[in-house]
């Protein structure tokens, strides 16, 4: 097992049950002591959970909780974004677009419209704009190659950069871990926002989606400041967040609201 898989099986495993035991993740893992003392060791490190007498617990208010969870979490917030983007995409346009609960729930409202062009490092988004019905439309999608990471299904790394480095495409479309006026978008994980900020660099637009939960969060890597999109849709209750207004004097028009 790859050493990025195990650390997504220890941090899913962290996100179900809140506490786990050194032995428990051996045997789902498969792997010895020494294995999983030098994975929770980095994970540590990297701010991702704490280490303690025989096992291991969250860190709190930091990281992001299993891909599962959140792609549950404010599921209809996230469709309603979804909807609401649809007004700036036309049809035949090319369209670059990152891995994500929410781009996935945008991917399916995509594969309504016909004739688009999409590059992604999502399979997620990839799948549901290759049904036959999205295909009989005309639409397609083009996996990009990379290294693999199983939580979102995607790929990041120097080969996908180098892909979306020979794109050029109408609209790029990303969902961050973190919105606020003084440090933009931001993502928890470093190699997604590389991909982020790969590509708004290689859009004539770039939109944002987030629904109010991300508001105020901030994540370690900061890949395009809240002035810098084109566009920022989100849900209406998003505006009650205590961070709103400072985003909007930073943002201005470019919030619109689904």
């Amino acid at each position: 097992m790859w050493q990025a898989e195990r650390h997504q099986r220890i941090r899913a495993l962290l996100g179900t049950f809140g506490q786990v035991g050194i032995e428990r993740i051996v045997t789902e893992l498969g792997v010895s002591r020494e294995t999983v003392r030098r994975d929770l060791k980095e994970l540590e490190e990297a701010g991702l959970l704490r280490r303690i007498h025989g096992g291991i617990v969250p860190v709190p208010g930091e990281g992001e909780a299993p891909y599962p969870e959140r792609s549950l979490t404010n599921l209809r917030e996230k469709r309603a974004i979804a909807e609401a983007t649809l007004r700036f995409v036309s049809p035949g346009q090319t369209l670059l677009i990152d891995a994500g609960s929410t781009t996935a729930c945008l991917a399916e409202q995509l594969a309504g419209l016909s004739g688009l062009l999409v590059f992604t490092n999502s399979v997620e988004v990839a799948t549901h704009l290759s049904t036959a019905s999205s295909r009989a439309r005309q639409n397609r999608a083009i996996l990009l190659g990379g290294d693999f990471i199983a939580e979102p299904a995607s790929t990041h790394g120097m080969v996908t950069l180098a892909a979306i480095a020979e794109i050029s495409a109408d609209l790029a479309l990303s969902s961050p871990f973190g919105l606020s006026a003084a440090e933009g978008a931001t993502s928890f994980v470093p190699e997604e926002a590389g991909i982020a900020r790969a590509i708004f660099g290689r859009a004539k637009r770039r939109i944002l989606l987030a629904d109010g939960s991300k508001l105020g969060r901030v994540g370690r890597v900061s890949y395009a400041g809240a002035d810098e999109p084109d566009h920022i849709v989100m849900d209406v209750a998003a505006a009650d967040s205590a961070h709103f207004n400072a985003l909007r004097t930073v943002s201005g028009e470019r919030i619109c609201f689904a």
